[in-house]
């Protein structure tokens, strides 16, 4: 085998486990992988057997995933040596951080940096999905972490905070036996969501895991939650329900690949960030103007 796509076909549906899936992954449709496939197992043998639980290579098919992990591994490795030669303030930078932080704390900042270096691409993907680096999946993410992959390099800002909160007029008009909580899923919910809040007796009567929909129900009154001091605590129409110290989350990270710490507009957009994350320091730890 001497071409790339039909290594990247294997390891499409060795990772996908499903021809729909690979064809997903690799932007083509399901009939052109099928084809492709029969194809390269007809010159080459069979490579997978199809099992209820999807395709799954066997001794040979194993075998050139082993070797297309490794070159997969090497053709990132010399795209991301080719932008870090770059040492203009110019080029695209791909930053991947959660849409609440990007909504909430960082959009204006985003745009004064697009505003500040037109020359650089900034593209900005939302996902709390821990995007992977070595994939060149993103050349800068912030998120919030307690223990990040140990070969990424960045800086560690500050702990994410969260505290109860009630809309003014849903606690005004409701009797305390009627409060309700809107909480994350319990898969999600940290041990003690509720039994350690305000209203421990006070039952979860919606779950929505997003966090900025959920953010949005507690804005418009529909019940009590806890959520991020940073999004919170701006709200004219919130309170928090107690005078406890919020609680520290995750650190929040910013990071890159190594091999792109030494590139020009990285360095640029990392320190930018890093600096104006900085400036949001006692929003995000829920350090209330005592005025």
């Amino acid at each position: 085998m001497d071409d790339w796509d039909d290594f990247r076909l294997i390891l499409a549906l060795m990772r996908a486990g499903t021809l729909r899936g690979a064809a997903a992954g690799l932007g083509l449709t399901h009939t052109t992988v099928s084809r492709r496939l029969a194809a390269l197992q007809d010159a080459r043998g069979q490579l997978f057997e199809k099992t209820p639980d999807g395709y799954i290579p066997n001794t040979l098919g194993r075998a050139l995933v082993s070797i297309a992990e490794q070159m997969e591994s090497l053709s990132l490795t010399g795209a991301r040596h080719q932008r870090a030669l770059d040492d203009a303030l110019s080029g695209t930078i791909t930053m991947s951080l959660p849409e609440a932080i990007a909504q909430y704390l960082l959009l204006e900042d985003l745009l004064e940096f697009a505003a500040l270096y037109p020359a650089i691409d900034l593209r900005v993907e939302t996902s709390y999905r821990f995007v992977d680096l070595d994939r060149s999946e993103a050349d800068i993410v912030v998120r919030g972490a307690q223990e990040p992959p140990d070969h990424l390099v960045g800086r560690r800002l500050f702990p994410n905070c969260v505290t109860y909160y009630g809309n003014r007029e849903y606690l005004a008009a409701t009797p305390r036996e009627e409060l309700r909580w809107i909480a994350p899923s319990p898969e999600t919910r940290s041990a003690g969501w509720v039994e350690r809040s305000p209203f421990p007796d006070a039952p979860v009567a919606l779950v929505i895991d997003d966090i900025t929909a959920r953010h949005r129900a507690l804005v418009k009154g529909l019940g009590l939650s806890r959520g991020a001091c940073f999004m919170a605590d701006p709200e004219p129409g919130l309170v928090r329900l107690d005078a406890r110290t919020p609680d520290p989350q995750q650190d929040i990270w910013v990071l890159t690949h190594p091999d792109l710490r030494n590139t020009p507009r990285i360095r640029l957009a990392m320190d930018f960030i890093a600096q104006a994350m900085l400036r949001k320091k006692p929003l995000v730890l829920g350090e209330l103007d005592p005025a």
